[in-house]
Formats: C-alpha cells, structure tokens, sequence
C-alpha cells in the first residue's frame, strides 16, 4: 500500500510516529518559508507542513502543488503548538511534518471548487460526477447510504430472511409503468424487459418454500421523473409466507425503521411511536392524498354542509353538479397581504385549480363577536356573518386565521389542495426538519377507473389481495372493492408500498377477467404463476421499500439524485456518459431492429 494510515484517523496518540499517507490536496496555503498542504482521502483531512529544513528537495516539489492533485507523503506526526489547533477538524491538535513528496498525478484546475460546498448549476455537477462525489456532502451520503444498506441486511439477516438475486431481464409484467425492453439477438423480433420490480418471482419463490425472502433490488421504470424517481432505483424488496394479515408486515418494518433511525440518525425525534395507521379514505379526506406529511395540521375540510343556502353561483353550480368545495384553515393567516394571497391562488392553478377562494377573519375575540367588516374576502358580499362563522367553525379557524377554499371534483380538489397544504406549511415554516413522522395508510382501493383506457385498472398491482368480504362488489361496484395493500409514509415520502398477494389461482383468475385481462392472455402472460399457485402455495406478503427515498428522508435532501452516486437528469439522461445514445447500423442489423426518423429537437436534454 502507498499509504500507511488514513488521513482522517490520526490524532495526538500518534505523535512522534513516522507515517505514509497518500490522497488529494484539498487546500494549498503559501506562508513563505513554509507551505501547508490539507491532505484529503476518503477518511477525512490532515494538515501537511512542508519546510525546507525537514522536507529538503521535496519543498520544491511542494511548490507545484495546486488543488487535487494526487499525492504520497512520508512525515511525522506532531502535536500543533497551542492555539493553532483547529477545532473544525478531527485531526485538528495535530499535523505531519513532510519529509518526502511524491506526486503520483496532478490535476486539471476543476470546472467547480471540490473544498467548498457551494451551489453548483446540476448538469455541470452531473456531467463530472466522479469529482462532485469527491466534495464532502456527496461523499458523506454516499457512505451513510452504504451504512444503511448494511444495517438493513444485518437486521433482516438476524431475523432468518435469505438474500436471494432475481433475474434483470425478464418478461414483461404490469407494474403501472413503462418497460424498458431488450431485445433479444438469438431469438430476433422478441424482447426481455428490465424488472420493475421483482414481483413474481419474490411471490414464486414463497411457492418454493423461502419462507422469508429479502433482496437489495435494483428496479428500472420508464415513467416521467420528478424528485422522488428516478429510471432506475433501489429498493429493499421483502416477501414473507404464512402471514396472517398486514400488522405481520407493518409490525416488522416499523421495528426496523425505527431501529435504523435511532441507530444511524439519532439526532431525529420519531413523532409517533408506534406509527398511526389510517385508512386511504381518511388519508383522503384528512389530507387530499395518501402520502401526508403529519407534522403539521392544515387539515382538509368539506363545506359543503355549510354552503346550503350559499348564493354565491361559483360554489353553488359545483355543489349542484355533485362537486365540493373543499379547503383549510391558516393559522394567522389574516394578517397575510393581498400579493401573498394572489400568489396562493397563482400556486394552485399551476395544480389544475380554476382558482382560490379565501376569507381572512380579521380582529380579535372569538366567531360570535364577529362582523361583516371583519371579513375580508373578494366574494364577501355573497356570504352572511353566520354562513361566514359556519363556515370558520368547520376548519376550526379563529379570528386571525384565514380560510382557503376549492370547489371542484373531490379527486380535481385534492390534487390541487395537497400541494397548497405542503406550500403553506413551507412558508409557514410548520414542519419541524427534525421530526420523522412516519404513517401506514391501509386499506387502499383494488381497482381505479382510467379515463383513457376506459376500464378499471390494478390500483397497486394485479396481484394484490382483495378484501374478500368485498368480493360481491366486484362486478356490481368494483370501485368500492377494497385491497389488502398498504404503503408507509414519512414526511410525505412514501417510503414503501405493499400487499398481501393472492396466493389461489381462482381468486387471480377473477381479478385478471375483472381487470379485462381474457383467459388466454392470462394464461400466455402469468400461466407460471397460475400453475404456481395449483402446486401449495402458501398465504404471504410483502413490500417493495425505497432506499433512496429513506436516504433522502434521512439527510434531508430534496432529491434523491442526492444519494444516488450516479443518477440520471430529469430527461433520463446522462450527461457524463451520454447516455441514452444511439448504436451502428450493425447492432441494429444483429437485432433486426429497424430505428424510423428521429425528430431531433423532441430528444433534446431539458434538464
């Protein structure tokens, strides 16, 4: 080895001893006569003195050095004199005073400064990844991420779960996304496709007897990128057989994210111990989605009760048109200006809202003392000071607080209100960045109704469970047909999402005839797990849980591309590789594939 201790590991029991270390300059300070080196490997920094008294003709040497260029130095180790210590470094009471310099490489000067951290414009950081992971902040959540990882192992390993590896290409299954396909060379016109998730074969291996299976997963989906995906991730994936409903599950992934935090991150307060269990409905009606950040309050309320007689025509027509008027209440909101209140209104329109109604209950005392002038609100001349009170005392408001409202389709009002919800508990700095508040949402619909296909469709997957006392409802009101699927939620990440399987062929032949899938397609696309199931197949559950969500969850970033060492742009993307990009003429021949007419300008990068 070129070195014989690490950088980051030395300390005052050293002193005196004679040491090799190697890694990059991190920093270079010239004093004149002496120049000092902060040495950088993967374990820290260390301060090198080079002297021309003790470093001899290797000063000159040091004379050249600039930022990241690679070194091997041989000193000794001493004590810092009093008062020069540095309080900021964990080799701080110490240096090394050089004697011998190698430089094993130097260094283009690079495109942004390794030893700050700093903002840096992300396609640059991406396109020289390899030296944006050498900056501490990437580095540290890249080791934290691999600590993690092995936490999880050991836990699991402990609890009698074998590793098992499941095959990358495979054929095609529907995991609500889009396939990456490979195409196949020896057998021409047919195509693998890359795993969502290992989903069948983690239910076939349960037949095989694995009673309790785990595997660190990579998953690749081709679907629309935003900050929590990514095309390819990591997830912890987790089957178990014999299960008796979901708290098997729950119970043994709320003990391990519990354990984990304490252990790797305990300067996080856990909100609630043992975590709430909700149900998607109150989820819904609480917080317009089913991934809720519970830190905070700003609950969703329906008005509807309280616009009976409202004469105002914009909430009337939605009530009569069988909509709701849906909203929150903000605390103290009252005193908020006009502009900022415009701003909310611009914010939810970007979310498919027609606008935003809101109401400020200006003064002081409680809603029976209040009057006409102390409502402030565009549309205050079509309510009364008693619908007005009504109205505050269904969002819990007080005078000082602001109501905000919707009036659209529930699903339209959700999808516009979820967002405000987390906006204003932004601005509001509501939600404590210390606090993990974690969540199982449960009984999740089996079946959605997709507009386009103009069919029902697997709300998780179609090999979830249904509740089988809502089986009759299948054909008769299937949107009501409620699953045994649940999803952990923390912080407003959903962390992981899973289910009790269907275990019995006759239930998964239901599921797929109500699905529009025909018994010939079913049998041409899941006959193996169809036969499968005719051969003992036990009872089991399992998960799929993001590692890079709870990394992210865990260090406080708002990207996971912030704990992924090689992530791709929101283009999918690669600006260091260049990937995706295109293959010769003769690959393409190999694999009887023919590519049509590119249209350059839709492939460009906007990320």
């Amino acid at each position: 080895m070129l070195k014989s201790h690490s950088c980051g590991v030395l300390r005052v029991s050293d002193e005196g001893e004679t040491v090799s270390l190697a890694g990059w300059v991190h920093r270079r300070r010239d004093h004149g006569g002496l120049i000092f080196i902060d040495l950088r490997d993967s374990t820290g920094l260390v301060q090198v003195v080079f002297s021309p008294q003790e470093a001899g003709g290797s000063f000159s040497e040091a004379e050249k050095l600039r930022g990241e260029y690679v070194l091997q130095v041989e000193g000794a180790v001493t004590k810092r004199k009093e008062g020069t210590e540095n309080p900021n470094l964990t080799t701080g009471e110490i240096e090394v005073h050089a004697k011998k310099l190698q430089i094993l490489n130097a260094s283009r000067t690079p495109p942004f400064y390794i030893s700050e951290e700093q903002d840096v414009e992300e396609l640059l950081r991406l396109k020289y990844r390899y030296l944006d992971l050498r900056r501490d902040g990437m580095h540290s959540n890249i080791v934290m991420r691999h600590r993690v990882v092995q936490f999880i192992r050991n836990y699991l390993s402990e609890r009698d779960f074998v590793e098992i590896e499941t095959p990358i290409i495979t054929a095609p299954t529907p995991e609500g996304s889009r396939d990456y396909v490979v195409p196949s060379r020896v057998q021409p016109g047919k195509f693998y496709a890359l795993p969502q998730s290992p989903q069948l074969f983690k239910q076939l291996l349960m037949v095989a007897g694995f009673e309790r299976y785990f595997q660190i997963a990579h998953c690749l989906r081709d679907e629309d990128l935003r900050a929590d995906r990514q095309p390819e991730h990591t997830q912890l994936d987790l089957e178990m057989s014999f299960v008796s409903d979901e708290e098997d599950i729950l119970g043994l992934m709320e003990a391990l994210y519990i354990a984990l935090t304490e252990e790797m991150t305990p300067d996080f307060r856990i909100l609630q111990k043992p975590f709430p269990r909700i149900t998607y409905a109150e989820s819904m009606a609480r917080f317009g989605s089913d991934k809720p950040d519970m830190r905070y309050g700003l609950e969703l309320v329906t008005f509807n009760e309280a616009l009976a007689d409202s004469e105002f025509k914009v909430f009337r027509s939605v009530i009569d048109g069988g909509g709701v008027v849906r909203g929150l209440n903000v605390p103290g909101g009252a005193e908020m200006s006009r502009k900022k209140v415009d701003s909310l209104t611009t914010f939810v329109q970007q979310y498919g809202a027609k606008g935003l109604v809101s109401m400020q209950l200006l003064g002081e005392g409680d809603l029976d003392s209040l009057t006409a002038d102390d409502i402030k609100s565009p549309v205050a001349k079509f309510f009364t000071v008693g619908q007005v009170s009504s109205l505050a005392r269904l969002a819990g408001a007080k005078r000082g607080d602001m109501l905000l409202m919707v009036a659209d389709k529930e699903p339209a009002a959700n999808k516009a209100l979820d967002p405000l919800r987390r906006e204003l508990a932004s601005r509001l700095e509501l939600a404590d960045p210390d606090v993990l508040s974690f969540v199982f949402i449960t009984d999740y619909p089996l079946l959605d109704w997709s507009e386009t296909e103009e069919r029902w469709v697997s709300a998780h997957h179609p090999f979830t469970s249904p509740n089988l006392e809502d089986l009759p409802l299948m054909e008769s009101d299937p949107g009501a047909v409620r699953s045994h699927a649940y999803d952990c939620v923390c912080n407003g990440w959903e962390l992981f999402s899973g289910s009790i399987r269907i275990h019995q062929r006759e239930v998964q032949e239901a599921v797929f005839q109500r699905l529009g899938i025909a018994p010939e397609e079913a049998e041409r696309r899941f006959g193996h797990i169809l036969e499968a199931f005719e051969f003992g197949a036990p009872p089991h559950a399992g998960i799929g849980a993001g590692i890079d969500r709870l990394l992210a969850v865990l260090l406080r970033e708002s990207d996971i591309r912030e704990v992924i060492a090689f992530p791709k742009t929101k283009s999918a993307s690669d600006p260091m590789t260049g990937a995706p990009a295109p293959i010769t003429q003769e690959q393409l021949d190999e694999l009887h594939i023919a590519v049509t007419a590119i249209d350059e300008d839709a492939t460009e990068d906007n990320a």
